[in-house]
């Protein structure tokens, strides 16, 4: 893809007057010296001055025909966050809705995450709740990220990948869900063209040498044309579509097809005024040419959760060659490219604000489900389930249409049709037959479900089924309203047991002030509340462990002087690099379970008749045998100084698949020259591969080089150790 020039404020002012829309252009000049003056002489990686990026990101908010407060804030909306204004001063200035969108887009760039996830999550959920009060947020956002990805070259290498995997995971679907498929696609082949640039130029280059194809598609458009004329419909527009790169590459390496067996990546767009018109077209083009049956879709009758709406039928070419076929309204076209920005270009599509309140209806039952949630990951992983551009379209018994994500089932079908039917739900018929409550939805299944006493109320097990946060959010607000001491008793008993097994006891006396403090981390009033939470779902036991052990971490600083954590060793010969304390050239091996090298802190367990085994200090195994009937045979251990000897390491190599990948890895760690114990890769459903690989290194120093070395081949994105 081409890079953009480099837009001007004049060239925003021609845009605004193109537009022929009456934009308060004193208002939007007053906020582009604002922003001017506040990034002054910053630059961007590409080298031109940082006042270009806003410019650009409202020449784009114009061309979705958003309103001035819209286009101001997109003038100013990383003030806030690189420069010395404040919020109130933009309020000030130019209003609250401005400053709304602008603090809706700006980053949480004073608080501490404790990691990456958690850091994109929060500022994630800041930003959903924002568009959940002003949809423009997220639009202003969309044409940030969107002319970030355009310029993308200059950033490192890393940054690249992963802000091109969360435009893919989170704001391409996003783009989708609000309807807006031409930032979408854009989104979705710029991303590619990061972390797959071989198989995104390999697609280039098969639509390059099909240029044939185009002169193939505007014979089609002219017979079209001619047919629909001679049926009575002359009043149409007809335009030619080639699928996006990202569109062709998800069939082509996900679903493992070849070119030319992907069937829509030429189309034929129809557009007409009215309904009517457009399925006499239908009957033309069946008419005409051969359609492939399983390939007729009518989102016309039943739109999709974005509101999109159209006829879509593939046929046979009296060429032989399949293409697709869409017919709509100009109002559908109008909200099929602009999605809820159609709002505000056009007098058409969203007309009322009851309409848009519906289009973003689903940010809101998200942050519903996640309101109790202090999971990071949660977020994420309920955004990317959520937000599948796949879905499938089901049938009550009464012909009602609902629409859920792929891979629902038959559960989340009940929760969708009401919370009572979900709660009461103890079987489910699939096209008359009786099938699983976990049975996954298909698209044009009749699903009846079967409902218990009024008293029934859902399993617990259900929130590992289910696929859609709306059903989740429901069984949780069951067992939130009706089992509140059940809960409360469940998640104290949980709490403490996993307390007990990592070792922590706090004393009587601090305990309440301990616990209060963790509910107070975890945004809840009250330590009943927290335990609730824990017992119905709200919160994850791994997450408040986090937290305990945090809390517990101060506790102990604060009542342990720091000599008592100082355990003096004798000097011993060593056995295999380690020194065992009371122990003299013992037989010593080193524990599977962490595989501990030189530089981490380890013990060592004395075995029946094995000799001594060494841990990392980290290891679960270590923090549940401490604890243990075994704990006395726990013994100090620390390396030997000039540790020669090569190590074990086992890590877990994520990366985007790609041919020539293993390869890869192979010859960097021959080129190394590290002993290589094993190797192995697997690829998985949704275009990734995961590669396990045991090398043998010196110490963790020289592991960490061998990490930093391997991240850096192409289309790797994570390294762990294991």
């Amino acid at each position: 893809m081409e890079k953009p020039s480099v837009l001007t404020y004049e060239d925003l002012k021609k845009l605004a007057q193109e537009s022929g829309k009456p934009y308060d252009m004193e208002k939007i000049e007053r906020a582009y010296e604002m922003a001017r003056n506040a990034h002054k002489d910053q630059r961007r990686l590409s080298g031109e001055l940082y006042i270009s990026h806003p410019v650009a990101v409202a020449c784009l908010v114009l061309n979705l025909g958003l309103d001035t407060d819209s286009v101001i804030a997109a003038l100013l909306h990383d003030v806030v966050e690189d420069t010395g204004l404040s919020l109130e001063t933009l309020r000030q200035n130019f209003g609250p809705d401005v400053a709304l969108l602008v603090d809706g887009v700006t980053k949480l760039g004073k608080i501490k995450f404790s990691s990456m996830e958690e850091q994109q999550a929060e500022n994630l959920r800041k930003m959903l709740m924002a568009m959940s009060k002003d949809v423009r947020v997220m639009l202003v956002k969309l044409c940030d990220r969107l002319h970030n990805m355009r310029t993308g070259d200059a950033w490192p290498d890393q940054k690249r990948r992963d802000k091109a995997l969360e435009t893919m995971e989170v704001y391409a679907p996003i783009a989708h869900r609000l309807g807006i498929s031409s930032i979408k696609e854009e989104l979705e082949d710029r991303s590619l063209q990061y972390l797959d640039p071989v198989g995104y130029e390999e697609i280039r280059s098969y639509l390059a040498k099909n240029g044939s194809a185009e002169q193939f598609i505007a014979g089609i458009v002219e017979r079209i044309r001619e047919h629909l004329a001679q049926n009575g419909i002359e009043e149409c527009v007809i335009k030619k579509r080639i699928k996006s790169v990202y569109g062709i590459y998800r069939k082509m390496y996900m679903q493992n097809r070849t070119f030319e067996e992907i069937y829509d990546v030429y189309a034929v767009r129809i557009i007409l005024d009215t309904v009517g018109e457009c399925y006499n077209a239908l009957g033309v083009i069946h008419d005409m040419y051969h359609p492939i049956p399983s390939r007729f879709k009518d989102y016309i009758s039943t739109p999709k959760p974005n509101m999109y709406q159209s006829l879509h039928t593939t046929v046979i070419g009296h060429e032989g060659i399949p293409f697709e076929v869409q017919i709509r309204t100009w109002e559908m076209d109008q909200t099929a490219e602009y999605g809820v920005a159609a709002h505000w270009k056009y007098k058409a599509g969203v007309t009322s604000d009851k309409q848009l309140d519906e289009r973003v209806a689903w940010v809101r039952q998200l942050l519903e489900s996640q309101r109790e949630s202090d999971d990071a990951g949660d977020l994420l992983r309920e955004i990317k389930s959520e937000l599948l551009p796949e879905e499938v379209f089901a049938f009550t018994p009464k012909g009602d249409v609902i629409n859920l994500p792929t891979g629902a089932t038959a559960i989340d079908f009940a929760y969708a049709i009401h919370s009572a039917v979900g709660n009461r739900m103890i079987g489910a018929k699939a096209n008359g037959r009786i099938v699983p409550i976990d049975h996954k939805v298909v698209t044009g299944e009749i699903i009846e479900i079967i409902t218990g006493p009024k008293d029934k109320g859902p399993s617990r097990d259900w929130l590992n089924i289910v696929a859609t946060s709306e059903a989740k959010n429901k069984i949780r607000n069951w067992f939130k309203k009706e089992r509140k001491e059940e809960n409360i008793a469940e998640g104290k008993a949980a709490l403490e047991k996993e307390m007990r097994r990592n070792l922590i006891t706090v004393p009587e006396e601090k305990y309440d002030d301990f616990m209060t403090e963790i509910a107070h981390r975890m945004r809840l009033n009250t330590v009943e509340e927290m335990y609730a939470a824990l017992g119905y779902g709200g919160i994850q036991l791994s997450r408040l462990m986090i937290r305990v052990k945090d809390e517990y971490a101060k506790l102990i600083k604060e009542d342990t002087p720091a000599a008592v954590f100082k355990v003096p060793l004798k000097k011993h010969k060593s056995s295999e690099g380690v020194l065992v304390e009371g122990m003299d050239d013992c037989l010593v091996k080193f524990a599977k379970c962490c595989n501990p090298l030189p530089g981490d802190d380890i013990i060592g367990f004395v075995t029946r008749g094995f000799g001594v085994s060494i841990h990392k200090r980290d290891c679960p195994n270590v923090r549940i045998g401490l604890g243990g009937e075994d704990a006395p045979r726990w013994v100090q251990a620390h390396w030997a100084e000039g540790v020669k000897e090569s190590f074990k390491s086992s890590l877990e190599i994520s990366a985007i698949d790609r041919d020539g990948l293993m390869a890869d890895v192979a010859g960097l760690i021959a080129e190394m020259r590290l002993p290589c114990y094993a190797i192995s890769a697997r690829q998985l459903s949704d275009g990734r591969a995961t590669m396990s690989l045991t090398v043998g290194v010196n110490n963790t120093e020289h592991l960490n080089t061998v990490i930093a070395r391997l991240k850096k081949i192409r289309s790797v994105t994570s390294i762990v150790r294991v």
